[in-house]
């Protein structure tokens, strides 16, 4: 018998669980305006998914699937891509969707719904979320970036309940032996709606799954926006300059149910969520600017106060927005309907003229 291969599964982590530096601190990390933009993202965004939440329970939003406990890895990847990279995304990467210049009401619209809990969606919204196909999206992406020879990288997001999905797989293998500038990342928030970690896959690590494929798998400390942010942005240059694929496994833990429509206390084991909620990333980056003496209770305050209005001005913009067309679930399914389904197009329209009259 002889080895004719070894492979290994480097763990990143800058910040550790009680803000001490525990890793070599990157030249943004030195920046202390760029520390405290990472750290009021990461409010913004905690304050517009609490909001989101109470909207729901009132009525006035669909079923929204909360990123609670997992600010940093959005946060993170949204301050690493550059202008013109490219970002396809599942359904927690509001920071990062806000960061590439999605308004928060647009954010409200896609998963609002009327009284009826019809869907507010439509050619106006700048974004759709496929969950678990959109590996092979990006693929499909950087295809076409690498053929025009642009120094642009894909970034994609999933869960790690998407990691047992065939698309992921062949999402993973078309990158890996066409050389594709892509990076993907793993929010593995430990749990695939109401199925663990553990019960997901026997492998050791989900970034091991990137070396079937031909390429670097990592796990990055999700709840540590430092390292999230300077492992993304390596794993981005190499795709820009190099062509080289990279998979990222944020390990971090899901504070939340899996969405409004879940009732995680029928399965979650009690006391674990208290116990990740030590490590959780808006606290552990707070004591640290306020170890720098640049952050108080008093700017505290304020950050709060301003996240609020931004979020509530929001919240009022979605709110004025007339309900789309029901006729809209044929519209933007095709690019040209098909002559069966002018009949049915038709009928769907008078129903919801009626019910919007």
């Amino acid at each position: 018998m002889k080895i004719i291969a070894r492979f290994e599964i480097s763990y990143y982590q800058i910040l550790n669980e009680t803000s001490e530096i525990v890793g070599t601190l990157p030249s943004f990390a030195k920046d202390n305006e760029h520390l405290l933009r990472l750290y009021r993202i990461m409010v913004l965004n905690r304050v517009f998914d609490t909001k989101a939440i109470a909207l729901q329970r009132t009525g006035r939003l669909g079923t929204y699937p909360s990123s609670l406990g997992q600010e940093a890895v959005f946060t993170g990847i949204g301050d690493a891509m550059l202008k013109n990279d490219i970002l396809v995304p599942y359904y927690r990467d509001y920071a990062a969707m806000w960061m590439r210049g999605i308004p928060l009401s647009d954010i409200l619209l896609f998963w609002g719904g009327d009284e009826r809990g019809n869907l507010q969606g439509g050619e106006d919204l700048p974004f759709s979320v496929p969950v678990g196909s959109q590996g092979l999206h990006a693929a499909g992406i950087a295809t076409a970036l690498k053929i025009r020879q642009e120094k642009r990288a894909v970034l994609t997001t999933c869960g790690e309940g998407a990691t047992s999905q065939g698309d992921f797989y062949e999402a993973l293998n078309i990158a890996g032996i066409w050389k594709l500038p892509i990076v993907f990342v793993i929010n593995n928030n430990q749990w695939a709606i109401s199925v663990p970690r553990s019960q997901q896959t026997a492998a050791a690590t989900l970034a091991q799954k990137a070396i079937a494929a031909g390429f670097q798998g990592e796990q990055v400390d999700g709840n540590d926006v430092l390292a999230v942010r300077e492992r993304v942005d390596v794993a981005l240059t190499k795709a820009r300059e190099e062509n080289i694929p990279t998979l990222l496994e944020m390990i971090c833990y899901r504070q939340c149910d899996h969405t409004t429509a879940d009732e995680a206390t029928r399965y979650e084991p009690k006391g674990v969520r208290d116990l990740e909620w030590k490590k959780e990333p808006i606290m552990r980056l707070r004591r640290y600017l306020e170890n720098l003496k640049i952050w108080n209770q008093i700017l505290e305050e304020q950050l709060q106060k301003e996240c609020t209005a931004e979020v509530e001005k929001a919240v009022q913009a979605y709110l004025a927005t007339k309900p789309a067309p029901a006729s809209d679930m044929i519209d933007y399914l095709y690019a040209k309907l098909p002559h069966t389904l002018f009949e049915q197009r038709e009928q769907i329209k008078q129903v919801g003229d009626q019910c919007h009259g």
